[in-house]
């Protein structure tokens, strides 16, 4: 093992803690005033959610689009409830 072996090392993790400083402070950021860090959730009319029920009962028996469209209900509860608790500027 070269002698410079930890010098190099020393090197190379600077610039990486630095990258994962400055990436934290860009964790959150969306353009809705009053909601925070919370992403807006999108509103379907009750014709979009009529076709799509429609589809879905279309789909083959196990079909993995299903369990898609499970998480992203899950997701968007989610999103309603961050914003009902995020505080307001």
């Amino acid at each position: 093992m070269p002698f410079n072996d930890r010098c190099w090392r020393r090197r190379l993790v600077v610039p990486v803690i630095v990258t994962l400083l400055f990436s934290g402070c860009a964790g959150v950021g969306f353009d809705r005033v009053g909601q925070g860090a919370c992403p807006p959730v999108v509103a379907y009319s009750p014709a979009e959610q009529a076709r799509v029920a429609d589809e879905v009962a279309a789909l083959p028996e196990g079909a993995v689009i299903v369990g898609w469209l499970a998480d992203y209900a899950v997701l968007r509860g989610q999103v309603r409830a961050c914003q009902r608790t995020w505080p307001t500027r």
